[in-house]
């Protein structure tokens, strides 16, 4: 088996050579988003609420690089950890954990963190399960402004400090647009321009402090996301709401793209008025799809939409027994597959 550097960290690296930005240029990593860069922050709450236990607190979650749960929504490292490694930064720890020094980057992320405050959701019925945590991107970008202190202190030092860091600012899996039941996806295209004034405006907040680097993920395609899909399948079934070529729910997928649409939009925008600024636009969504339309030639399984880690179904995915649940069973070579637990994906290796 070749082993090469994942595929999302090479196409990262491209970007960064292509505007002229040295691989050794950081001191320091801070991440706002979801569990796709999540390193423990949902768990550190769970503990303080005395909720159950979260899924990443048990094996298999971790079993492929760290050998023992490490509280990521992965079998193993995420984007933020091959960052830390490519740079030769420590991984990121989780700021709500408060555990030493931050000097070298902190990770605000949470799973299931949306950009929307979560009262929205309530307010206009958009859902029927409101998270009762606070973690949205705003409640990230409050975290490092209580963090700041202890960074920096003066104007000047912290832009030094803050031009030698590397930022990741967005929410990847697109948690505001998961949530939402099918039937509500129109009235959230109206609601696209507010996520992503959000997501611009703590990037301009940041830009302000002194971030000279800015990475901007943009939305998977969330209509291939094999939890949605086993919804879908069981309350919505229609042949026609499905892309024929690779079997994702169309109707989410455009929704993706008009994300993404508006975010390069919002980012093109953001470099006008900060021109020294590197903000930088990552696209998730089209290698992701290509992965899906073309999983053997990146060496995946040639059903890309089955799960590594669940239990029954199509898709190898049970809202009732996820993973990490008792009798759920795991794939032996989780490298084959584009999805670990219906939500998340796998430590993928581009050329496995």
């Amino acid at each position: 088996m070749k082993h090469t550097i994942p595929f999302i960290l090479s196409l990262f690296l491209f970007l960064l050579s292509i505007q002229l930005i040295p691989s050794h240029a950081f001191d320091s990593i801070f991440s706002f988003g979801d569990s796709y860069t999540d390193t423990g922050n949902l768990n550190v709450l769970a503990k303080k609420l005395k909720s159950p236990p979260v899924p990443s607190d048990n094996l298999p979650y971790g079993q492929t690089f760290f050998h023992r749960p490490s509280h990521r929504f992965s079998d193993g490292r995420l984007i933020v950890d091959f960052f830390a490694e490519e740079f030769g930064l420590p991984y990121l720890k989780p700021y709500l954990g408060k555990n030493g020094s931050f000097r070298q980057g902190a990770n605000f992320a949470v799973e299931g963190a949306t950009a929307l405050d979560p009262t929205i959701f309530k307010e206009h019925n958009l859902t029927s399960y409101v998270d009762p945590l606070s973690t949205s991107l705003s409640s990230q970008l409050q975290w490092f402004k209580e963090l700041k202190p202890s960074l920096c202190q003066t104007t000047k030092e912290c832009r030094n400090y803050f031009s030698r860091s590397l930022f990741i600012v967005g929410h990847i899996e697109g948690r505001d647009y998961v949530k939402v039941p099918s039937s509500k996806l129109p009235m959230m295209v109206s609601y696209a321009p507010k996520i992503i004034q959000i997501i611009a405006g703590i990037i301009k907040e940041l830009l302000d402090q002194g971030a000279q680097t800015v990475v901007v993920p943009g939305n998977m395609p969330i209509g291939c996301l094999p939890a949605k899909l086993d919804v879908f399948d069981l309350y919505a079934y229609d042949k026609s709401s499905y892309d024929p070529k690779t079997g994702c729910i169309e109707r989410y997928n455009t929704l993706s793209r008009h994300h993404n649409y508006l975010l390069l939009k919002a980012v093109k925008e953001l470099r006008v008025n900060y021109p020294r600024a590197k903000i930088i636009y990552a696209d998730f969504y089209e290698p992701v799809l290509n992965f899906v339309r073309f999983p053997q030639r990146y060496g995946f399984i040639s059903k890309p939409l089955v799960v590594c880690c669940g239990k029954g179904g199509k898709y190898n995915y049970s809202l009732i027994q996820m993973c990490s649940s008792p009798n759920v069973t795991v794939c032996k070579n989780p490298s084959t597959y584009l999805n670990w637990d219906g939500f998340s994906l796998t430590e993928f290796l581009d050329g496995t």
